[in-house]
């Protein structure tokens, strides 16, 4: 689904053809260009849990924790993967 080259499409283009767009935006996400230039992104969800899963990566709160993570991983500190055994 995601991680193909993005459709762009003019916003005129979308709001004249809305129901086109919605429905492709469930598969790919589209680039909203505007005088030429892109002015937003146009993604759907086809379930409840891609839209939960959307706000988890795009939450600042959850973006800033992975960072932090990784800079304390890059300073040595925390367990390698390796290092944890198995759940009992």
């Amino acid at each position: 689904m995601r991680g193909e080259p993005m459709r762009k499409v003019s916003l005129s283009e979308i709001k004249d053809n809305w129901p086109k767009y919605r429905r492709l935006a469930e598969t790919e996400e589209i680039v909203i260009m505007r005088h030429g230039k892109p002015a937003g992104v146009l993604v759907g969800f086809t379930s409840e849990e891609d839209w939960h899963d959307y706000q988890i990566e795009n939450d600042p709160r959850f973006l800033r924790r992975i960072a932090q993570a990784r800079q304390s991983l890059r300073r040595g500190e925390g367990v390698r993967l390796e290092d944890v055994g198995p759940a009992s």
